[in-house]
């Protein structure tokens, strides 16, 4: 593996870690305010970032290479509604995206097949994470902001039925 290519892939470790850590907060938030289905939501994409981060490990890992895990700054602790919260994610999941494009990029460029295979599973990955959080943003919009709307979208992602989202969220299992 190429120095810049194992560089962007350390770094990219950064908003993994971020972003379970973030999800992990937003999942207490939602829970503190009576949103269990959402605080479930959050948990489970929390678990999967760690998922996500750990593939990469493993991938540095198997080729021999250096891994340098980062630090990760504090989380915010609240947020003005369930609304402001996906939007949040949603925002965390394209910057995801973008960094996976750009090492992906960088993979090709180097002609590296072992990490394009693993970019490869995090592009359709980020397919989907972007997909679920627009999904549910939409259905906020529609079902209400507040009151009975919101609570049947809570529902929704307790029992994991939300349209849009995948039945039982993947583990980061595969390459």
């Amino acid at each position: 593996m190429n120095a810049k290519l194992l560089k962007g892939m350390n770094e990219h470790l950064r908003l993994e870690f971020k972003a379970s850590h973030e999800y992990r907060a937003m999942s207490v938030w939602l829970a503190a305010n009576d949103l269990p289905g959402f605080a479930s939501w959050m948990k489970r994409q929390a678990d999967d970032e760690l998922l996500h981060a750990q593939k990469f490990i493993d991938h540095m890992l198997e080729r021999d290479q250096k891994v340098a895990l980062p630090g990760v700054a504090q989380p915010p602790s609240a947020w003005d509604s369930a609304e402001a919260v996906c939007k949040h994610v949603l925002e965390n999941e394209q910057a995801v995206t973008a960094s996976i494009n750009n090492l992906y990029a960088m993979a090709e460029a180097a002609k590296d097949r072992p990490a394009i295979v693993l970019l490869q599973w995090f592009v359709n990955e980020q397919m989907e994470e972007e997909a679920a959080a627009r999904a549910i943003l939409g259905r906020i919009r529609l079902g209400g902001k507040t009151g009975v709307g919101l609570l049947m979208i809570d529902q929704e992602l307790a029992t994991n039925s939300m349209p849009g989202m995948p039945a039982e969220p993947d583990a980061g299992g595969g390459a």
